[in-house]
């Protein structure tokens, strides 16, 4: 624990639990519209944001949060349309992104380590300003989800009944789209563009394993999320691992953990319920 008398190691740590609560806010939306894997095409687009943020010598995290924005409303406005699957359009901007954050690093001046940190997070290199930025836009994206709670549900649910319910279907969509495009964004320098999906995804799904309700999902989502961040960073620290890959497993160990005591939960409660009493046959006479 002495690690964390740092600076640097401080930072990390409030840069990871803020993520671990944000991203699983997001991430239970994007469950619910089966778009578990919507994380990865964006942040390969974000990647071709942090090209450009180079090559321009402007800030990778705000250059990649508009270019990130624009993909991810692409995707949408294509979904939307069905004019193209949504595969299809998430192989296109995931093949596309990444092809293009890899041209634009290599014409700036930036070394090959630059772009490794943004693929697979370095925590220790968050600055106070990256801080700042992803505690800003962090808390701001808790808000969203949990203040819209009802109305992006409805919407991640069941469209159809959302729109005839009046609620503003496209630009609830368009609000989850930008969302996930800020929180990909926000959580490369932590976690990296190709780990952040999981941090969407595993604590949903573990979640799910016991909590019944939206609500109550979301909120184990949370806590899962919270714990994961704040143990992978704990482990990164005493083990002197990758911080971005020790959540993630942190996550997915977490995952692991919840489906089997929920499976021995559900096993025990069966073994324990008494025996159904088989019906009389039709010949038999039942003695009051």
């Amino acid at each position: 624990m002495e690690l964390f008398q740092y600076p640097y190691m401080q930072r990390a740590l409030i840069a990871a639990l803020v993520i671990g609560l944000a991203a699983p806010a997001l991430g239970i939306y994007l469950v619910q519209r089966r778009l578990a894997l919507i994380g990865d095409g964006i942040g390969h687009v974000a990647l071709t944001g942090v090209g450009a943020g180079l090559l321009l010598n402007r800030s990778p995290v705000l250059v990649a949060v508009v270019v990130a924005s624009l993909g991810a409303i692409a995707i949408e406005l294509v979904r939307s349309r069905g004019r193209t699957s949504g595969d299809l359009a998430l192989a296109l901007l995931f093949y596309g992104g990444i092809a293009g954050g890899v041209m634009l690093v290599g014409l700036s001046d930036s070394t090959p380590a630059n772009l490794v940190s943004y693929l697979f997070g370095s925590l220790i290199t968050i600055s106070t300003p990256d801080l700042t930025t992803i505690v800003v836009l962090g808390a701001a994206i808790l808000v969203l989800m949990l203040a819209l709670r009802p109305a992006l549900f409805a919407v991640s649910h069941d469209e159809e009944y959302a729109r005839v319910s009046g609620l503003p279907v496209r630009t609830l969509n368009m609000l989850i789209a930008v969302t996930t495009a800020v929180t990909v964004t926000i959580a490369m320098r932590a976690v990296g563009v190709l780990l952040i999906s999981a941090l969407m995804v595993v604590p949903v799904a573990a979640a799910q394993q016991v909590a019944r309700g939206f609500l109550t999902t979301m909120t184990a989502a949370m806590a899962l999320g919270l714990f994961a961040a704040g143990s992978g960073v704990w482990v990164a620290a005493t083990a002197d691992t990758a911080p971005g890959a020790s959540v993630v497993l942190m996550a997915i160990a977490s995952f692991l953990v919840v489906a089997l005591a929920a499976a021995a939960w559900r096993l025990l409660r069966r073994r324990a319920a008494p025996a159904p009493v088989p019906a009389p046959e039709p010949h038999e006479v039942v003695l009051q």
